[in-house]
């Protein structure tokens, strides 16, 4: 059973219903907080080792590495029933869509550091670390999310092109609001 069906098998019929509608949402909700996880484990790793003195730049770094993991899941899972592009054109118009979103996730952390001057020695450490968390992974990323999420449905993989990546035309038509758990739900169109 698939990590979608799994999780909404547990939920309460009325919450599943909207679930079920919004599966597409879902499931790049989960690819947003396994970037999440990527993005942050690579900033810290990369901020308090290497490049102590360059936060933006290693929030970029970070950034960069969890885009690319994001498209790889995006593609293959979020929104694979969506697209009809050839992959080069489809691949640029992510990247393009998620390098303005990494100008949109660092505004909020460098309006903390450089803007409102929370930083070491202006601030404690304590209050310089939770004000980049807070700016930079909180605020940031949930500006660059929505973002990210009406562009990749508006740009990237639009529905109109009518394209399915897997499995026959049939099984593809009623993937995204029907499934085995729920049988609610009608095809898009």
């Amino acid at each position: 059973m698939a990590v979608v069906e799994t999780v909404l098998a547990r939920v309460p019929q009325p919450l599943r219903s909207v679930l079920v509608k919004y599966r597409e949402l879902l499931k790049f909700a989960i690819v947003g907080g396994t970037t999440f996880l990527v993005d942050n484990g690579i900033w810290y790793l990369l901020k308090l080792t290497i490049l102590a003195s360059k936060p933006t730049t290693a929030k970029a770094i970070a950034i960069i590495v969890a885009t690319i993991v994001s498209y790889v899941l995006n593609r293959e899972w979020s929104f694979r029933t969506r697209g009809g592009r050839e992959t080069h054109h489809e691949a640029a118009l992510f990247f393009l869509v998620s390098g303005v979103a990494v100008v949109v996730n660092l505004i909020p952390l460098y309006v903390s550091r450089y803007v409102l001057d929370l930083e070491v020695p202006h601030v404690s450490r304590f209050v310089q670390e939770t004000a980049d968390f807070a700016s930079g992974s909180v605020i940031g990323m949930l500006l660059a999310m929505a973002f990210r999420f009406w562009g990749f449905k508006r740009w990237v993989f639009p529905d109109e092109l009518g394209r399915h990546r897997r499995g026959d035309p049939a099984e593809a038509a009623t993937e995204p609001d029907t499934g085995p758990v729920t049988g609610v739900g009608a095809p898009r169109r």
